[in-house]
């Protein structure tokens, strides 16, 4: 079992992890799936209307993504692309890069080092990496320890760059671990195809689990759960 799997599996079999998909369950078969389409849509406009050209840009996190052997598909690039230009356009005070993986291996944030430095970007370059994160809640959770020990980054708005399926757990992350934040989408424009949709599917359910369970976390009074997630 790879360390990617592993991690899943911890995080799928953790117990408050099963009693939050057992209540927005619940929710979806309640209402007959309206729940969800509402989510669906949620993450759809996201996605959709997600800015390329953020207003501030002044500490940028870019959100990693899988790449065994170092290898970085299209999704990946696209990210690193629309780093890249903010930095040539607006040099930003920060650029956190973000995410880990398996022992023995180059990170997703030294893989997005070494592809930024290939595309122009100065190896003295004010970059951080976080490197020790499987998910997008460690992304943000020790991004934001990183920033709040770094008084050059400061704790000000931040960007959250990623793939624009992606930006709407980026979004919900960010402001549950008390973020003033702003979406950067990689693409200029959302890719309709079948493959786009069945992501945006996924992480609309994502989603969907990660926001009813907190609430549901909140009406119940149970901090072992909202310590998940905030």
């Amino acid at each position: 079992m790879s360390s990617r799997t592993a991690h899943r599996f911890r995080l799928f079999s953790d117990p408050d992890v099963l009693h939050a998909m057992a209540v927005s369950t619940a929710a979806c078969v309640f209402s007959a799936g309206l729940v969800y389409v509402a989510y669906f849509v949620h993450v759809l406009r996201v996605a959709r209307n997600a800015p390329c050209a953020p207003e501030h840009a002044r500490c940028v996190l870019l959100f990693g993504k899988h790449s065994p052997r170092g290898r970085i598909d299209r999704d990946f690039d696209a990210r690193l692309e629309r780093a890249a230009r903010l930095w040539h356009e607006r040099s930003p005070r920060t650029l956190v890069l973000l995410g880990g993986g398996p022992p023995g291996v180059a990170s997703e944030a030294e893989v997005a080092r070494a592809a930024l430095w290939a595309r122009g970007i100065a190896a003295d370059a004010p970059l951080q990496l976080e490197a020790g994160s499987r998910d997008t809640l460690q992304n943000l959770r020790n991004a934001r320890q990183m920033l709040a020990q770094a008084p050059q980054a400061g704790m000000g708005r931040v960007t959250l760059l990623s793939s624009r399926y992606h930006l709407a757990r980026c979004a919900l992350f960010a402001r549950q671990l008390g973020f003033d934040w702003e979406l950067c989408a990689a693409e200029t424009r959302l890719r309709w195809s079948p493959g786009t949709l069945w992501r945006i599917a996924g992480e609309a359910a994502y989603v969907c689990c990660t926001d009813l369970g907190t609430r549901w976390a909140r009406l119940i009074g149970s901090r072992r759960m909202l310590a998940r997630v905030t």
